[in-house]
């Protein structure tokens, strides 16, 4: 099982990713688009991600924006797992 971070490994894995920020103990960021099709074209993105990592993120499409939600629900917080998740993403995949 994957080992739960600590409010300084949060706070510095957080430093990285901008726009970011934990909201109830996960790990969350709302991204905006031009055009509802361009949200759905992100989250292929983010379900390719999540296959290849074996680790699901909760995904928000609303009208031009998806919101991204992410933890490790195996140990029930945040690790490493749920940043490099977001790293991934904001790499384009």
């Amino acid at each position: 099982m994957a080992k739960a971070l600590d409010d300084m490994e949060r706070a510095e894995f957080l430093k990285t990713l901008p726009g970011w920020e934990i909201v109830k103990g996960q790990l969350t960021k709302c991204f905006k688009f031009r055009s509802y099709m361009d949200g759905l074209g992100f989250t292929t993105r983010c379900g390719e991600i999540a296959e290849e990592m074996n680790h699901h993120p909760d995904l928000l499409v609303q009208w031009r924006k998806v919101t991204v939600t992410i933890s490790t629900h195996s140990c029930g917080a945040l690790t490493k797992l749920d940043f490099e998740f977001a790293r991934r993403l904001e790499a384009g995949g």
